[in-house]
């Protein structure tokens, strides 16, 4: 592991943490393996007297009294898999007194381990597949827009247009898993519902690349943006909206400013607020989970309210942790390909808490978390639905319209 792998700032972050024990209050992995070892004081410290040893004057020091190194290949291996049990959820960031930049510690951290080869094996898969087919389940990528197929009511023009003012990059999730499917088909109903001009890229659509950033293999970005941004210009957009909030966190911070950006929580509150969508009655009651790039990493915390408190006969109940605290689902920092344990019972927590509201249906504004929190549910027949917040608002619009049309009481 180099020294120089790592900012001045980031070592003098490692210095500069009091271990307080503030971020290990708060991890989701700590909480839900019980193994302090995962907490970001742990971690920090171990970080520490690795680099330590690895110093040349230590490295004297040691040889002079006979010291035993720390950092040997063992170890490493070992600290390497424990960064990687990780959400990168950035609650940890979120409560640090002294405002340490820990998320981007640790991705930097995954960047150096992911060089050495003190990463997890498995990590290397995201590269492969990326490179090879362009989504991160390695399917054939022209099969990237195949969801429109199973809409009942898909739009009379299609979703793949020759040019449009606005691009739905759709996500790998949202394009070929089933269960997170139903998104993409409810968002492209409540753009054609609002008469959007958009369209998808289907099989010119790469993933946006932020499993390459998580994974600490970012080095093959730059290939995946430039073709990205060039099939965004083809289309002629001036806008590119997302689902999925990584999607939307790279493009924000990764990818050249040439196009206005937004989540689709936001867009879809911009329509409701102009009143460009018949809204109709769902009588239930729900509590939203903020996701962790939504929201501690994008700060988008009002939209999804706004909307919520706009469709007729809905009850909303916060949980108890919301907004910048929200408790991770267990899907994100690619955990599940290193310990799917670990990710299920983070998403345990969540969905317990979930239920404590009393309420029957947990809306979020991702397709991991959609996808990760199902799951858990439907495999311990938890009587909650998950639904994003494009379903519960294509939901309210189908109920409008068919409230519009039905025949008027004499």
């Amino acid at each position: 592991m180099g020294q120089s792998a790592f900012g001045v700032g980031q070592r003098m972050a490692l210095d500069a943490c009091t271990e307080c024990g503030e971020c290990l209050d708060v991890c989701p992995a700590v909480a839900a393996s019980g193994d302090p070892a995962l907490s970001a004081q742990v971690r920090m410290r171990t970080l520490k007297r690795l680099l330590r040893d690895r110093n040349p004057l230590w490295q004297a020091v040691k040889e002079v009294f006979g010291c035993a190194p720390l950092a040997t290949p063992e170890a490493l291996k070992e600290f390497g898999t424990s960064v990687f049990r990780c959400s990168l959820c950035g609650d940890c960031q979120e409560v640090c007194p002294a405002r340490l930049p820990i998320k981007d510690l640790w991705l930097s951290l995954r960047q150096e381990l992911s060089r050495t080869g003190d990463a997890p094996e498995k990590i290397r898969m995201i590269r492969d597949n990326l490179a090879g087919s362009h989504n991160v389940f390695d399917e054939d990528n022209d099969e990237r827009g195949d969801w429109v197929d199973d809409m009942r009511n898909a739009p009379k023009g299609g979703c793949v247009r020759k040019t449009a003012e606005v691009v739905y990059f759709t996500g790998c999730v949202g394009a070929y898993f089933p269960l997170a499917q139903k998104i993409p088909m409810a968002f492209v109903e409540i753009l054609d519902a609002a008469g959007v001009d958009f369209s998808i890229m289907a099989g010119d659509e790469w993933c946006c690349g932020f499993p390459l950033v998580g994974s600490g293999q970012a080095q093959d970005l730059p290939s995946v943006v430039a073709h990205n941004v060039e099939a965004v210009k083809a289309k002629g957009a001036r806008k590119v909206v997302f689902t999925c909030p990584s999607c939307h966190q790279i493009w924000s911070e990764a990818y050249p400013r040439e196009f206005e950006l937004a989540h689709a929580t936001q867009m879809v509150a911009e329509l409701v607020l102009a009143g460009r969508l018949p809204l109709g009655e769902v009588p239930m009651t729900v509590t939203y989970h903020d996701p962790c790039d939504l929201g501690r990493g994008g700060r988008i915390f009002d939209e999804p309210r706004d909307v919520l408190a706009r469709i007729p006969g809905l009850t909303f109940v916060e949980m108890a942790h919301c907004r910048q605290h929200c408790l991770c689902c267990g899907g994100g920092g690619n955990l599940e390909m290193i310990d799917p344990e670990l990710s299920a019972a983070m998403s345990r927590r969540k969905v317990e808490e979930a239920v404590a509201t009393g309420a029957r249906a947990i809306i979020t504004g991702c397709q991991q978390c959609v996808r990760t929190m199902t799951t858990y549910v439907k495999r311990n027949k938890v009587d909650i639905e998950v639904m994003d917040m494009c379903q519960l608002v294509a939901r309210s619009v189908a109920a409008g319209r068919a409230a519009a049309a039905a025949p008027k009481a004499a």
